[in-house]
């Protein structure tokens, strides 16, 4: 299966339009973003929980990020509430689950190979800094090596972006919106733009809050999946 396979291209999902689709778990649901794969893929979806599921217990050959969008992700290493991110890094294990259900951003098989790093951060109640390089731009930094930048950022109402992309970008609107390429982007709106990009966007009338990730499209990383990891 390929979806948004070619990396080179700009593509918008307003995901939130997107009807879920069932997982070979019952209870688990998605909106798929990216996939290249089938059931072992590289892949970037919206997932659902509903309350009570989980997935069996597995290994992350490729590593896993997230970010609770909703509700409370849970597994043997802890709770994480929304705003949670998280990084499970290839060869981690664990068996995720959600007692009263949640909705995350999940990402599959993208890690360096060699990456044994584990994140966990819960951004509740954490401070967002000025950008001092960009007005009306307050960030939260989540994850930075040589590869790629990991951040959540809030732009203020009406606030101009205009950001150079070399190693390309990927956004998720949390909360608010933006106008960019003459599309309007609302809450689970995801852009991809692809190395050599500038992102020029306008936040709207109730500003903009979103996860964003840079620099990781330049040299696209992982390996092909192999094995049984669900997705």
């Amino acid at each position: 299966m390929e979806i948004n396979a070619d990396f080179s291209r700009r593509v918008a999902i307003h995901a939130a339009r997107l009807p879920w689709v069932a997982s070979p778990m019952a209870g688990v649901e998605r909106r798929m973003l990216d996939r290249i794969g089938d059931e072992v893929a590289r892949a970037t979806s919206i997932v659902r929980y509903l309350p009570g599921s989980h997935f069996s217990p597995h290994t992350h050959g490729g590593g896993e990020e997230l970010l609770v969008l909703d509700g409370v992700f849970e597994d043997e290493h802890g709770d994480f509430p929304v705003g949670s991110y998280v990084r499970n890094p290839p060869t981690s294990r664990h068996t995720p689950g959600s007692t009263p259900g949640c909705v995350l951003l999940v990402k599959l098989w993208q890690f360096d190979p060699m990456d044994r790093r584990e994140v966990r951060v819960n951004t509740a109640g954490m401070t967002y800094v000025p950008d001092a390089a960009r007005p009306g731009v307050n960030h939260l930094p989540l994850f930075h090596d040589d590869g790629e930048d990991v951040r959540l950022e809030q732009w203020s109402i009406g606030a101009s972006i205009a950001l150079d992309m070399p190693g390309g970008a990927e956004l998720l609107v949390l909360d608010g919106g933006f106008e960019e390429g003459g599309e309007s982007f609302e809450r689970l709106s995801w852009l991809r733009l692809p190395a050599g990009s500038v992102l020029r966007a306008t936040a709207g009338s109730h500003g903009c809050r979103l996860w964003m990730k840079t620099g990781h499209l330049l040299k696209l990383r992982g390996v092909a999946p192999a094995g049984k990891e669900p997705t």
